[in-house]
């Protein structure tokens, strides 16, 4: 008689980076090891993997910003183990582990593939979210925009638009790289396995969000580039192409309430030039 396999349904931990970024690798992803190092310093408690015999076979995170909204994001399954069942088995896991959180909202976005499982699972379509990329080329010098929590009422500029406070978010990515211009907008940027990262971008103008997309280019000069961003916000849009950026891949915005009678969710996308990752929202 044929063994069944034994899985195992558990929170993911340091030794379990490593295999984490080759399954997101094998995806053709751009998160790296460090991408999934900070996700675990983020959301210890609800960043889940699913083992196979052993070894990790799945993967789910889900980021918490207070309890108005949950981000979901790395639903993933190695390529030898898909077909099985696991990605919705930790999908389920997610959204229980975060109804008794009493989070608000649950919002991912969704790739073609995916979007199936979510709606089985209640979510809604919310809108659209695409990547853009540049392939490498000449870039201006960049400008000094120099990043401190100080010159920027972060609360103030960044809540408003993204309708959450992610100040430990923001906190973690800065050092990776991290650009202000006070009163107007900040930008950052973090390295990728495939290509270097543009967002988050919030800026309260287009002329604000040019001058801190020419920071980022100034940067990454000669390097392929990716930028993630709304269709809806228009601007952004208009931005990117003049830029020399070109559509990528398209996803879906989706949603669903974690809590019964949740208050709709206020956010102002058009602030919003780019997101903070697939993962991030």
């Amino acid at each position: 008689m044929k063994k069944l396999p034994q899985t195992r349904l558990r929170t993911l931990e340091p030794a379990d980076i490593h295999r984490a970024a080759r399954i997101s690798e094998a995806a053709g992803w751009n998160q790296t090891e460090t991408d999934w190092r900070n996700l675990l310093r983020l959301a210890p408690e609800t960043c889940f993997g699913l083992k196979c015999d052993g070894a990790l076979a799945a993967t789910t995170t889900a980021v918490c910003y207070e309890r108005k909204l949950a981000w979901i994001g790395m639903v993933l399954t190695a390529p030898d183990y898909r077909r099985r069942g696991f990605a919705r088995r930790l999908m389920e896991h997610a959204i229980e582990a975060l109804a008794q959180r009493q989070m608000a909202w649950i919002k991912l976005d969704a790739t073609e593939m995916g979007a199936p499982l979510y709606r089985s699972l209640g979510f809604q379509d919310e809108c659209a979210v695409e990547r853009w990329g540049r392939s490498g080329g000449d870039a201006e010098p960049a400008p000094d925009l120099t990043w401190a929590p100080t010159l920027l009422d972060l609360p103030a500029l960044d809540l408003p638009a993204f309708g959450a406070d992610r100040a430990p978010l923001l906190s973690m990515l800065a050092p990776l790289g991290a650009a202000a211009l006070p009163g107007e907008g900040y930008a950052m940027t973090r390295a990728g396995a495939k290509a270097a990262y543009f967002g988050p971008c919030v800026s309260r103008s287009t002329e604000a969000a040019r001058e801190l997309l020419r920071w980022f280019l100034g940067r990454h000069p000669h390097v392929p580039v990716y930028w993630d961003l709304l269709p809806d916000n228009a601007e952004a849009v208009r931005l990117a192409r003049a830029s020399g950026f070109a559509p990528v891949r398209r996803l879906v915005r989706m949603a669903r309430p974690g809590a019964r009678g949740a208050a709709p969710f206020a956010h102002d996308d058009s602030k919003v030039f780019a997101i903070a990752g697939f993962e991030y929202g």
